[in-house]
């Protein structure tokens, strides 16, 4: 069995500080925890995920935007920690640098996309537009 690494809940607070820094969308951002809790919470259920690598990838991007953890920045800092995951524990990530990723995020958070779809689109880089 692979021994797979977790990130820790202050890593993941340091990812939400680097995302607010990297890309500003608003004045107001701010890097504030408005849930430690939900942060512990959201790693526990990546580590209980049934699954690949890329299926507990999923918990973690998903769990993350959901649960909004932070006052702001909760997808961009999801986007990270999903991609340092997968980094950390040597598994590749088919997402580019591309503005049409960021529009993906949204439909995540309304639910628009079931596990197997964000799986696919995490390994393969192909998912269907989201639309309200």
């Amino acid at each position: 069995m692979v021994e797979i690494n977790y990130p820790a809940v202050e890593h993941i607070i340091e990812f939400n500080h680097l995302a607010l820094a990297l890309v500003k969308v608003k004045k107001a951002d701010k890097p504030v925890v408005l849930s430690k809790p939900k942060l512990h919470e959201i790693v526990e259920e990546c580590e209980k995920a049934q699954g690949e690598v890329y299926d507990k990838a999923v918990v973690l991007l998903t769990g993350i935007i959901k649960k909004h953890p932070f006052a702001s920045g909760n997808r961009r800092t999801a986007f990270l920690v999903m991609v340092d995951f997968l980094l950390d524990n040597n598994a590749a990530c088919a997402l580019k640098d591309d503005p049409e990723n960021a529009r993906v995020l949204p439909g995540i958070r309304e639910g628009f996309y079931t596990s197997e779809e964000i799986k696919e689109w995490i390994k393969h880089g192909k998912i269907h537009s989201f639309k309200r």
